[in-house]
């Protein structure tokens, strides 16, 4: 939920630009132009900030799309003068302008530039074919039944899903506009109560009498402003069950994620924050002090953190940090605690820009007591919005030193969130997907993947026929009714019919397509 866009900022050189006026023009002539090569330029440049992208991973046409933004993070605009168009009015282009990302004047010489852009349009094909199926999704969940709610929205902007244990319901939540809701339904889907929110709803955790809700601010779309928030609501006696006690920490920078824990062993329970933000952000952890209060700790201060698991990863009996970032420099990032409230960074794996890291989990597939990883990728709401190959899930296997090796594949086009549980209770860890961008034209069943473990990492892989019924962004595993199984909860964000949408679906899903389906395990 969220654009990731592969530009290549350099900013070991933004520091050296000098202040110009708006009306003046920018001259060229002030860096002499290098001896370089086209591709030698493109390496020097852009991997000085994300995993350097190849020619020929997009087409001539998508080049001449990304191009002209990356020129922009270099000071190099069509006109020759930075538009004012580049920065979102109020606090979000505010906090863009003062970060400087948008350098009011060039960093490289015309020439270099020019060769740079001939490099890349030279060399790319002059279309990508989208990627094929190698075989049939079987259609059918052996032991899933599909139930749809009694209560939506119209149209759907599910922004969170959570299912409550001692089958006690759903809880979801709608990010419109003047309709920012968080909705609980009761354990047979008809709607329990809703309360209106301020601001959109995207994390919801429960802790003994407290809730712990984290809004993302006003509606999800991109944005730098700090307009997110994470809320503590206390157990109430009266409807809708819960009251809010306070603003715990205020000033979230678009927060995604959360993740909970006592990181520094003083007893409290602190809080990580994946704020992705935009252009900028941060990924913090939140010292809890005890009496109400959190004190920001800044871990990495870049867009992108989409997800964050807390867990001891090396047996010191201190609790680290897994963290997802995505939005140019994706990977995969281990914050080693050292002890008193400090974490080293360790880059465990890199990934390419154009990729659209979404989700990480941590699970033990190959049963050797260590924690490998299931990375999710395909956020395709870029300036490339096309089918891409390496979309979909991978697992990586864990050496037992932290060192990661991939050993496991599924293609998935817009593939958002897999979810590692033992879902058919055979004593192996299964799969369950979502994708937001799947193909629907030609595979509308991509929509949701069960991948059933067969051993030694091998999976059949099924759908339901029901699958494109919703645009599914989110999604919740657990036991719902309290009989000793897993299910499923999907939620669905439908804002526009998306453009060139020649299948139909669109449509239907803004008339009438469901806030949240169940998949309800019935194994027992």
């Amino acid at each position: 939920m969220r654009p990731l866009i592969p530009f290549c900022i350099l900013l070991y050189l933004l520091s050296s630009c000098t202040e110009k006026k708006q009306n003046e023009k920018p001259e060229f002539t002030d860096i002499p132009a290098s001896q370089l090569a086209g591709k030698e330029l493109s390496i020097a440049h852009c991997s000085r900030c994300h995993a350097y992208v190849s020619p020929e991973l997009l087409a001539k046409s998508n080049w001449r799309d990304v191009l002209p933004a990356m020129g922009h993070r270099m000071g190099i605009y069509s006109g020759g003068i930075r538009p004012d168009s580049l920065f979102d009015e109020g606090e979000s282009g505010s906090i863009v302008r003062d970060a400087n990302i948008f350098p009011e004047r060039p960093v490289l010489a015309k020439e270099d530039w020019r060769k740079l852009v001939d490099y890349y349009i030279e060399h790319a094909p002059d279309t990508l074919l989208p990627p094929l199926r190698n075989h049939k999704i079987k259609l059918g969940l052996k032991h899933f039944s599909y139930k749809e709610t009694s209560f939506s929205n119209q149209p759907a902007l599910t922004t969170l899903v959570k299912i409550l244990p001692d089958n006690r319901g759903i809880v979801f939540g709608d990010g419109k506009s003047r309709r920012n809701n968080l909705t609980v339904l009761t354990p047979d889907l008809q709607e329990n109560y809703s309360i209106r929110l301020p601001s959109t709803p995207i994390h919801f955790y429960e802790k003994s009498n407290e809730l712990y809700l984290t809004t993302i601010g006003k509606g999800v779309f991109p944005t730098d402003a700090a307009n997110g928030a994470m809320q503590r609501w206390v157990k109430s006696g009266a409807e809708p069950g819960y009251k809010l006690e306070s603003i715990a920490i205020p000033t979230l920078r678009r927060p995604v994620f959360m993740a909970y824990g006592d990181l520094n062993k003083d007893g409290f329970e602190d809080v990580v924050a994946c704020e992705f933000g935009n252009q900028t952000g941060q990924l913090a952890w939140y010292e809890n002090n005890g009496k109400g209060g959190y004190e920001t700790k800044i871990l990495r201060a870049k867009p992108g953190a989409s997800t964050a698991i807390i867990k001891d990863a090396n047996n010191d009996g201190l609790l680290d940090i897994y963290v997802l970032m995505a939005q140019g420099d994706e990977g995969i990032f281990l914050y080693e605690n050292q002890g008193s409230g400090k974490f080293k960074e360790k880059r465990l794996l890199s990934f390419l820009p154009l990729n659209g890291s979404q989700h990480i989990e941590l699970a033990d597939f190959n049963k050797d007591g260590f924690d490998d990883i299931v990375y999710t990728c395909g956020d395709n709401a870029d300036k490339t919005p096309i089918l891409k190959k390496y979309h979909g899930i991978y697992i990586f296997l864990n050496d037992g030193k932290s060192n990661f090796n991939q050993s496991y594949f599924y293609p998935l086009n817009g593939a958002y969130k897999a979810m590692v549980r033992d879902y058919d209770l055979d004593g192996d860890l299964d799969i369950a997907a979502i994708s937001f961008f799947p193909d629907y034209l030609r595979y509308p069943e991509e929509s949701f993947i069960y991948l059933e473990n067969k051993g030694k990492l091998k999976f059949d892989d099924y759908s339901f026929p029901e699958a494109s019924k919703g645009r599914w962004v989110v999604m919740d595993a657990g036991d719902m009714d309290a009989d000793g199984d897993i299910d499923l909860v999907l939620g669905s964000f439908v804002y526009f019919i998306p453009q060139g949408d020649t299948t139909g679906l669109g449509k239907k899903w803004l008339s009438t397509g469901p806030s949240v389906i169940v998949l309800k395990n019935t194994i027992r």
